[in-house]
């Protein structure tokens, strides 16, 4: 028996990154993955073939249409939600004098208004089966942040934000909604196309950088993201979990 046995999971995002290691993690124990991507079909696909029970389904959270029908479509193909996690989000670093409408709106739009569009178009699942939504937060959204990420920053501090007023928003309906914020995890958001030698260099800083000197593992939030799943965090509600290896940054160094 799983801890999550024939639970159906939303998680936005989880063709790969940190989405798809919560997809594992969560799989693991039973659960029945929808799986979302944007563009990467291909990744999305894989994935399936790999976590038995689980569909594929295509949105661009930044859009409330595109989120309406992919739910749809998942209590077509799946049936009702259990569990939400709000993942999809882009890393987009630039500093003030290279301020951009367009750059500034999509960050908004994917990071935050993504999360509630969702959050909207799952809510009456999740009210009916006492449901849970985790949050991905990032530890820039709770005091902690490099050089050139304001605006990602701010998207993140109103994930935590939107967090805590769903708690409060949903605890009539015994849905609970906890946040989780990671620190550095070497993922395809924070290494993109860099170089083995870039890899290596960024893996360096961000060591010398945690109480811990080490680096975070997608692992580390799959894991994360089970127990606030799970009945193991039942007395939780409206929190942020921090994972960063006890991150002592200051606010000068850059990604």
């Amino acid at each position: 028996m799983g801890k999550l046995d024939n639970k159906i999971v939303l998680i936005t995002g989880s063709s790969r990154g940190l989405g798809r290691a919560i997809a594992v993690k969560l799989a693991s124990e039973g659960a029945r993955i929808a799986i979302n991507y944007n563009k990467d079909r291909r990744s999305a696909e894989e994935l399936r073939e790999k976590l038995k029970g689980s569909e594929i389904f295509q949105a661009d959270v930044s859009s409330h249409n595109s989120v309406k029908a992919m739910v749809n479509e998942i209590h077509r193909k799946m049936g009702t939600i259990d569990i939400l996690v709000n993942n999809a989000g882009i890393l987009s670093t630039f500093s003030w004098d290279d301020f951009d409408d367009e750059k500034v709106k999509k960050i908004f739009d994917i990071n935050l208004m993504g999360a509630i569009y969702t959050t909207k178009e799952c809510i009456e699942d999740l009210r009916k089966q006492h449901g849970i939504i985790i949050n991905m937060a990032s530890n820039a959204g709770v005091g902690t942040a490099a050089k050139n990420t304001t605006f990602y920053s701010i998207t993140k501090a109103g994930i935590v934000m939107l967090t805590k007023r769903l708690a409060f928003d949903l605890m009539d309906d015994h849905v609970r909604v906890n946040a989780i914020a990671p620190g550095w995890i070497e993922s395809d958001m924070t290494i993109g196309n860099k170089s083995e030698d870039e890899i290596g260099k960024l893996r360096e800083s961000f060591r010398a950088r945690t109480e811990l000197n080490m680096t975070g593992k997608p692992e580390n939030i799959g894991d994360a993201a089970l127990f606030l799943a799970s009945s193991e965090s039942e007395y939780m509600n409206g929190q942020v979990l921090v994972i960063d290896g006890g991150r002592i940054d200051n606010l000068t160094h850059s990604l």
